[in-house]
């Protein structure tokens, strides 16, 4: 048994001992959990597939999210589907008061009831959007009955405590196949967030067709861009599941790809590429020609035909723009129109692109620079600065999204984003102030993903995340968090993402073989240091290639809250808690059985060789671990010097190596600091 089946056994035995297999007893797997649920007794028994009835409002966009769900739940009950001789039995109406807009939009109404019963099911929703939610959330109601299977009685209000969550990814350091955002969205759907944020355009690339101006994508994407139909066809199948597209296109910085393409936008000195280097540029488009709005009027126009949601985001951030401060006829404008600085400067600019926006009838976003004195207040900040930048925007009058917290690059655990809130009760901001706050955006940016390692990097965590932007505040239970986030991750990866068989490709890539037991076990413990960790050790770009140990495992791996929840209680009862330190002790010996046939791979593989200094480490880890067990269980006090030489080795092992870093190493810590000395 490999160490992560092991973690998964062991926390499902511990987390739902006692539990009948054939009983129907209610399991909170729902994530996220609705604003108000009760639990009835009995349920509805799924010996048939459904007999639909749709008594409301009715259009192909609610048929076919109903034909998906119906569809999901036979594929998971083993249920034959309606049509080839089977005529359906179990009720399921589907009532919708009112026909959405053709544009999905900010205020669109997203609350749903859902009634089951043994007799059958209902959603009811004013829009079609709140009855895709209803689905999604009967999907994850089902559940096993011995033989069968079954859906629990239940009465469900369920409604969003914010309008906007997000998810951003950024295709344009790395491209992202139309496949790739389309399984996205539809993980995005199970989870109920309902903004996809498509970062398009970057120094490394210029990823979105434009007929208008051809050598964006002919001279800055290396082949690699979505077509105008692509584009649309995305942002159709995103409609189709209740989710709204806001495209970003970076200016002024962030600009190389614009500025290769077209020279006659630069500032100053001209980018003789794309930027394969990743970080911030000194390239920008030249705010003070007329001809630079004209370009850009005439590229936001063409956009809006292919982008039809009413917020269209222009990034704005990270814009030194050294030749502001030293072009004579730069400083010459800035003179003549009282611009006393850089910042002053791009807020003109940003006025100015304000108008072409609202022109064409959207609302500008963008990033944390962009709120300077004078900002029309229509503008939507998003903060990557922190909760103190989106209270200072929604003080002055703006409205704010959240993303600082989110960062899914900086590699933290799910339980680290999970509690963190856009609007804590603890806020000082007014009630008119607080609903300025839209909600949140989960961020991943695209340094160091490809198709092979994005899921990893997004899911299961922003699951979690989304159960924030969701659910009532005061549902902060990381230990029962983690326990709905295990069948969540199994059902995301049902609709098509990778995140969890990807480890296993990419180890079975690095040595050449299916055999990774041992490989697999010692993987199942380490996960990735940060982007900006490895960035500063090796020297990253967009031509490095991502096939390393590091691109192989996953962040927050489930071994590590499994451990940290055993030892939690562990040490609650270090004597009498005598079921986890034998499961503990248990774990302690597959790790360290795996260590010399993982270190023989590791050593084999040239791609490989740095980690085993990794895996000479993780034998003592496992060491000390069993060691700090049987001292708890005695009560028998260290040797003077045992505990300050193993904080000495936790100290070493904590140290940058190989680009991964030992999840459970604080837990770990955790145990040695409660032996008694």
């Amino acid at each position: 048994m490999t160490a992560l089946r092991f973690c998964a056994t062991a926390t499902l035995a511990l987390a739902i001992s006692g539990l009948s297999a054939t009983a129907q007893q209610f399991q909170n797997h729902l994530m996220p959990q609705p604003a108000k649920i009760s639990i009835g007794s009995g349920g509805l028994a799924l010996d048939s597939t459904f007999a639909v009835e749709v008594p409301g409002v009715s259009d192909a966009r609610l048929t076919d999210a109903i034909d998906r769900a119906v569809r999901r739940i036979e594929m998971d009950t083993g249920l034959r589907h309606a049509g080839r001789g089977e005529v359906g039995k179990t009720k399921l109406v589907v009532k919708v008061d009112r026909p959405s807009a053709p544009v999905q939009s900010l205020e669109e109404d997203e609350s749903y009831a859902l009634v089951v019963t043994p007799a059958g099911a209902e959603i009811d929703a004013a829009t079609e959007v709140g009855a895709m939610h209803g689905l999604e959330t009967l999907i994850q109601l089902v559940q096993p009955n011995g033989a069968s299977y079954f859906i629990p009685a239940v009465t469900i209000n369920d409604t969003p405590r914010f309008r906007w969550r997000g998810l951003m990814v950024d295709c344009a350091r790395h491209f992202e196949p139309v496949a790739v955002i389309k399984r996205t969205i539809d993980g995005m759907a199970a989870v109920k967030l309902n903004v996809f944020h498509w970062h398009l355009t970057e120094d490394q690339g210029f990823r979105i067709q434009s007929h208008v101006y051809p050598a964006l994508t002919g001279k800055s994407s290396d082949g690699l861009f979505y077509t105008q139909q692509d584009a649309k066809e995305i942002v159709a199948y995103a409609r189709a599941r209740g989710i709204r597209v806001v495209p970003e296109f970076e200016m002024p910085g962030h600009s190389t790809a614009w500025l290769f393409a077209y020279p006659s936008l630069v500032s100053g000195s001209n980018p003789d590429g794309v930027r394969r280097e990743f970080g911030i540029s000194d390239y920008a488009i030249d705010p003070t020609r007329e001809a630079t709005y004209t370009f850009i009027d005439r590229f936001l126009t063409e956009m809006a035909t292919v982008f039809p949601d009413s917020y269209v985001h222009i990034g704005g951030d990270e814009a030194p723009a050294p030749d502001w401060k030293t072009n004579p006829r730069i400083l010459a404008f800035k003179k003549a129109h009282n611009l006393k600085d850089n910042d002053a400067l791009q807020a003109w600019f940003n006025t100015r692109i304000l108008k072409i926006v609202a022109r064409l009838h959207k609302h500008m976003m963008g990033w944390d620079e962009v709120l300077t004195p004078g900002l029309p207040k229509d503008v939507v900040v998003q903060s990557w600065r922190g909760e103190a930048s989106l209270s200072k925007g929604a003080k002055l009058g703006y409205k704010g999204v959240l993303s600082a917290p989110y960062y899914l690059d900086a590699m933290k655990p799910a339980s680290v984003h999970y509690l963190a809130d856009p609007l804590p009760s603890t806020s000082d901001l007014t009630p008119d102030q607080r609903a300025l706050i839209l909600g949140g955006e989960v961020c991943m940016w695209g340094e160091h993903i490809f198709p092979g390692t994005i899921d990893s990097r997004i899911w299961p965590r922003t699951a979690a995340i989304a159960e924030r932007f969701w659910s009532p505040e005061n549902v902060r239970d990381v230990d029962d968090m983690y326990h709905r986030l295990i069948p969540i991750s199994v059902e995301l990866e049902s609709l098509g993402l990778t995140h969890i068989q990807s480890e296993d490709a990419a180890l079975r890539e690095l040595t050449g073989t299916e055999n990774i037991d041992a490989l697999r076990t010692f993987a199942s413990v380490v996960e990735p240091v940060s982007f900006s960790e490895r960035s500063e050790t090796q020297r990253t770009s967009q031509l490095t290639a991502l096939d390393r140990l590091i691109d192989a495992v996953r962040p927050d791996p489930p071994a590590r809250h499994w451990f940290e929840a055993a030892v939690k209680r562990l040490l609650a009862d270090p004597k009498g808690d005598s079921a986890d330190r034998a499961v503990l002790a248990a774990w302690f010996t597959t790790l360290s059985d795996a260590v010399p046939a993982a270190r023989q791979q590791i050593l084999a593989s040239p791609r490989l060789a740095e980690a085993s200094t990794r895996a000479d480490q993780l034998l003592e880890l496992t060491a000390m671990g069993q060691q700090s067990l049987e001292y708890l269980a005695s009560g028998e006090k260290a040797t003077s010097d045992w505990k300050a030489k193993k904080n000495q080795t936790l100290e070493e092992i904590g140290k940058p190596s190989a680009l991964v870093r030992f999840a459970v190493l604080p837990t770990f810590s955790d145990l040695v600091q409660a032996v008694p000395e």
